[in-house]
């Protein structure tokens, strides 16, 4: 290992120190950091998932006369 390595391995690993010290005197902080990446992150990833597996096929309204006399309950005509 030559000395740019292992400063950076130091670095990393006292980046590393300092999360776990934070997690460990701030755990509802860090809870909530944790869902709003989660947050964010979902919202990236599953919509355009959920675009792509979009139905084929879209289902046509009904008749705006149709809606009402079902609400009314009344015979269509």
């Amino acid at each position: 290992m030559d000395k740019r390595e292992l400063t950076t391995s130091l670095e990393e690993m006292a980046v590393m120190g300092k999360l776990r010290m934070f997690v460990a005197q701030e755990p509802v902080v860090a809870a909530s950091c944790l869902i709003g990446g989660v947050g964010l992150f979902l919202p990236a990833v599953v919509r355009p998932i959920l675009d792509s597996l979009e139905a084929s096929k879209q289902v046509k309204a009904p008749p705006l006369t149709h809606v009402i006399a079902g609400v009314t309950g009344q015979k269509q005509s």
